[in-house]
């Protein structure tokens, strides 16, 4: 049987941590950016780690 195919989409927005933890950016800060406040628009800036509750999706479309 031939190895599973990683999730095309998954492989371009995750990021796996050396230690194993999934990596994602931010959503909400690609426009209509004058209507977001300035604290807003910068705590978007950082990438966060995968919730708990999508931890097990996102790793079998990365790790197939």
């Amino acid at each position: 049987m031939p190895k599973m195919k990683t999730h095309s989409g998954a492989k371009k927005r995750y990021k796996v941590t050396a230690t194993g933890k999934i990596v994602r950016e931010k959503a909400y800060r690609s426009h209509i950016l004058t209507s977001k406040s300035r604290k807003r628009k910068r705590s978007l800036r950082h990438a966060t780690l995968v919730d708990s509750a999508n931890l097990a999706l996102v790793r079998a479309q990365l790790l197939r």
